[in-house]
């Protein structure tokens, strides 16, 4: 009999959660790079779900690692949203792909680290589609290099 650490999307019984009810921080984290994408390119959750047969409601859930994403929609989302599927685990956080054998062996994990990153804010992923948005490639550097110039006087 597998245990919930064991299981994968395919195989019957409970979503994949940890002893206090939280998503694993690696579904958790495939979520939000499934939003990220999806943000990026200027998609509502209701035309993604609807280009993969899905309710908004269900990529919702996706986006927010409650339920686990299986092999085949992975490989539908990366061809939807025109990545790879390693894409989905780019950027993963240190430790992190040790998760698995921790909570196997007792272990917790929180998704809180996940959760900060700023580059699943909203605020981060409108300020990077308007920016790519500005189509004169010196307007574009001129704003970077404004901007890395503030972060300076401010840091």
């Amino acid at each position: 009999m597998l245990d919930d650490a064991d299981r994968d999307a395919s195989t019957p019984g409970p979503d994949p959660v940890d002893r206090e009810g939280r998503p694993s921080p690696i579904d958790v984290h495939v979520g939000s790079r499934i939003r990220l994408r999806r943000t990026l390119l200027g998609m509502s959750q209701e035309r993604l779900g609807d280009q993969l047969g899905l309710t908004f409601q269900q990529v919702q859930k996706y986006e927010r690692g409650v339920n686990r994403v299986g092999a085949s929609r992975l490989f539908d989302l990366a061809r939807v949203l025109d990545v790879p599927i390693s894409f989905f685990f780019d950027d993963m956080p240190d430790g992190l792909a040790g998760h698995a054998a921790r909570r196997s062996a007792g272990a917790t994990a929180t998704p809180e680290s996940i959760a900060d990153d700023t580059m699943t804010r909203r605020e981060t992923l409108e300020l990077v589609r308007a920016y790519y948005r500005i189509a004169d490639p010196s307007q574009r550097k001129r704003l970077f290099e404004l901007v890395k110039a503030m972060a300076r006087v401010e840091g």
